[in-house]
């Protein structure tokens, strides 16, 4: 049940620019998926899902952490009652520390890779391979939301109550990094338009209102702080092609130099997505279905059409 973020979460595709006024695929036609796995993607063994066994291995973890702290307290109540005892009762504390710290990690590298493999396996055929491929208004985010949800219910029914929150975070922020990947690295079978952008960030909201559940579920203001990011890029969406070419123009200005007589570099990759990074702002062109983008993308970069 090993799993990181660099073996689960696929690598993203090569950049191009839209062929605007076509159709992205036939009717009828599965669209071809281009973004390629992890190595170790995988979150079934003989067919049966592993997030029952992954919610247990959490608890354990979470029940053994709860043992030693409580061991640990009993330990200093009995010495502080032997008047003999001539050590420090903190001298006693030492291995409990480094136990404790071991449960933390653990259930914090549990919650990761819990999160990426329900996000980037489990649902990939409702994210990766088919929210908004082909036609956005076809393709929402609503068999996400309808598979996302037993899934909460059924890990809601196994962990403790001390865990709930870290695990249910993670998978929240697992799904919300999906959501961007899919709008910034989404490959070839994405378009967007700048009508699509309110369609876009309904669906966000959707998501985002899925882990508060009417108060049932996260504190909002978790919920808040998870989807800061998707929050700050959505505006992009929203944004007329020609001032993203010139917030563009700036940021890579900016993070480059001077771009007059030795053209646009290719950006790098961020570790973050951010609105005033060139390489998101970049991104953002990639998916834009006009010809202004288009045009631009092709004398910059000469970025292809299809991959």
């Amino acid at each position: 049940f090993t799993g990181t973020q660099s073996t689960l979460i696929p690598q993203l595709p090569h950049l191009t620019r839209c062929d605007v006024g076509s159709k992205l695929f036939k009717k009828k036609e599965k669209p071809q998926v281009l973004m390629k796995r992890g190595s170790q993607v995988g979150s079934t063994t003989n067919g049966a899902s592993v997030i029952p066994e992954l919610c247990v291995r959490i608890n354990t973890l979470y029940h053994v952490q709860s043992e030693l702290e409580s061991l640990e307290k009993k330990i200093k109540t009995y010495f502080r009652n032997v008047e003999s005892i001539d050590r420090s009762t903190d001298e006693l504390n030492i291995h409990f520390k480094l136990s404790q710290s071991a449960c933390q990690e653990g259930i914090r590298q549990l919650c990761e890779t819990f999160a990426y493999k329900v996000i980037y396996n489990d649902l990939s055929h409702v994210l990766l391979d088919s929210l908004y491929a082909g036609d956005t208004a076809s393709n929402r985010v609503e068999p996400l939301l309808r598979e996302l949800d037993p899934i909460l219910r059924m890990v809601s029914g196994i962990l403790h109550n001390g865990v709930w929150n870290r695990v249910i975070t993670s998978l929240m922020k697992g799904s919300f990094d999906g959501f961007l990947l899919v709008l910034l690295a989404g490959g070839p079978t994405r378009a967007f338009t700048l009508q699509d952008s309110q369609m876009i960030e309904n669906d966000f909201r959707a998501l985002r209102s899925l882990y508060i559940a009417n108060g049932r579920g996260l504190p909002e203001e978790i919920v808040d702080k998870a989807s800061s990011e998707v929050k700050n890029i959505l505006p992009l969406l929203r944004t007329d092609t020609g001032t993203l070419i010139e917030r563009f123009k700036q940021a890579i200005s900016e993070s480059c130099g001077s771009t007059a007589k030795s053209g646009f570099p290719m950006p790098p990759v961020p570790a973050h997505w951010s609105p005033s990074n060139p390489n998101t702002i970049l991104r953002v062109l990639c998916y834009r279905n006009d010809e202004a983008a288009t045009k631009f993308l092709k004398k910059a970069y000469n970025l292809p059409k299809k991959l």
